[in-house]
């Protein structure tokens, strides 16, 4: 059963999304802040966490970035805050989804599901070659880490989802509107500078190796070596 940590400094939100959890199957914990949040990820194990963003003590960003020091666990943000600059900066922290207040609670289960199912098949791929190796970079699809030149390369779940899927599909031309459907999953309300922020970090990350990412312009992205 996967368990649910639901993190909002108002109680009836976090009541409803719990009721909503359960019926779907889920086991949920509560906490009314980013400190409690952050508190709970270091005594107990979540299979995802439904992160609040504006609250007292610590809020959603920073309680996010806290957790993502010790645990890798996939998070949709939840917040009344549906500006661009808001989302972008969700996912560059390393969010899975974003979910913009008020909002329907079958909407954020069908989400929740979504990110679930991806991490799951994210953690068993069915590559044969687990290891691949392109000039100084190195990718290891099973045990989910990238090396750089022999250094351990820092990327957030998604960026991972990313590149996992580009070399999946190697040599394969990819629309934008491609990359969000897949990478993104159901019903992501996302739209062009999404896929372009996170190409930007992931290239950034791979420093010299970002040339195996090429552009297509006014079309997508293709990994090629």
């Amino acid at each position: 059963m996967y368990r649910i940590l639901i993190v909002d400094d108002e109680a009836k939100i976090r009541e409803v999304l719990a009721e909503y959890a359960e019926f779907e199957g889920f086991a949920s914990d509560q906490a009314a802040d980013g400190m409690e949040a952050v508190n709970k990820c270091k005594n107990e194990d979540y299979d995802l966490i439904l992160m609040d963003i504006m609250m007292p003590k610590l809020d959603g960003y920073s309680a996010v970035k806290e957790i993502r020091k010790f645990k890798d666990i996939p998070v949709i943000m939840l917040s009344a805050r549906g500006e661009e600059y808001d989302k972008l900066f969700g996912f560059e922290i390393g969010a899975d989804d974003y979910v913009v207040k008020p909002f329907s609670p079958k909407e954020v289960m069908a989400r929740v599901n979504a990110v679930l199912k991806r991490n799951a098949q994210a953690k068993s791929p069915k590559q044969n070659n687990s290891v691949l190796k392109f000039e100084g970079l190195e990718i290891d699809m099973l045990g989910r880490n990238v090396f750089v030149d022999g250094v351990k390369a820092e990327l957030t779940p998604k960026e991972y989802e990313l590149l996992f899927y580009m070399v999946n599909n190697k040599d394969i031309a990819l629309s934008r509107e491609k990359l969000l459907s897949d990478v993104w999953g159901y019903d992501f309300y996302g739209d062009d500078r999404t896929v372009d922020t996170h190409i930007k970090m992931l290239r950034s990350n791979l420093k010299e190796y970002r040339k195996f990412i090429v552009t297509l312009r006014g079309m997508g992205y293709k990994f090629e070596v």
